[in-house]
């Protein structure tokens, strides 16, 4: 991160990004996360979660708590308290549910002036946006990232650091079936975990254990599926939901060899 900023200020270049890295060390694998992608392990038929997606919603009470801390980051535009939905002018002195950086429940409160601001976060599910900007609370860059016609600042809410979480290879038996998936958003916005459980299962089953190009072919179905096919309506899922309109790459990366079956 403190490369990129460095970058930005010798070559203008202005920008950011989410991370998903898997370290294989020592019979161990580290998935480590700072962004909205994903990585499941698919172990004989059974699904692993080896990230969680860091969203306005998932971070509530960290951005909370660092708003609560330093309100001078808020611009005078914004509170860190959340509401159900928007405070009207005409509802101050009125009780309204809210919650703070400590609840994880909600309660009531007055209506106060400072109320009436934008909150810190809004929406909910892929629609939560924090500042009204942007949607992923962790990742790399984004120096000059700043609320629409304004000079806030949305970078010291962005989490450089990563969760990282270890699997560990040697406490079990793997087959060629058994497989780590790292997904973007853009694949996970529209398929879930077990969607694409049952899309490795079936696309490896069509091919035999020791060719290697099958995890290649699982990705780029994985891949197809995801966007979808083109019709009059946009890009359509096979089910005609919307496809994904975000970019998707995807890796399928064996744990167990050809001679791993019993």
């Amino acid at each position: 991160d403190d490369q990129i900023e460095r970058e930005r200020a010798a070559q203008h270049l202005a920008g950011g990004c989410c991370a998903l890295a898997a370290i294989y060390l020592m019979g161990k694998f580290y998935v480590a996360n700072a962004g909205d992608s994903r990585a499941i392990i698919i172990r004989n038929g059974e699904i692993i979660p080896m990230s969680r997606e860091f969203t306005p919603e998932t971070e509530r009470q960290r951005l909370q708590f660092l708003a609560l801390l330093k309100p001078e980051l808020l611009g005078k535009e914004f509170t860190h308290l959340e509401f159900p939905r928007r405070i009207q002018p005409k509802e101050l002195g009125k009780k309204m549910l809210y919650r703070d950086q400590n609840m994880n429940g909600w309660a009531y409160k007055k209506i106060e002036e400072d109320d009436l601001k934008f909150p810190l976060i809004y929406g909910e599910g892929k629609k939560a946006r924090m500042m009204a900007t942007i949607g992923v609370t962790r990742g790399l860059g984004d120096h000059d990232l700043k609320v629409f016609s304004s000079n806030i600042h949305i970078k010291p809410f962005l989490s450089c650091f990563p969760e990282v979480r270890v699997y560990d290879l040697t406490q079990y038996e793997h087959c060629p079936d058994d497989v780590l998936v790292l997904g973007t958003d853009g694949l996970w916005d529209v398929t879930n975990d077990k969607e694409v459980a049952a899309v490795v299962m079936e696309v490896l089953t069509s091919y035999e254990p020791n060719d290697p190009c099958r995890y290649t072919m699982v990705a780029q179905e994985l891949v197809v599926r995801s966007r979808g096919v083109l019709k009059e309506r946009g890009w359509r899922l096979a089910n005609d939901k919307l496809g994904s309109g975000d970019d998707i790459s995807v890796f399928v990366i064996p744990l167990g060899g050809p001679g791993n079956y019993t």
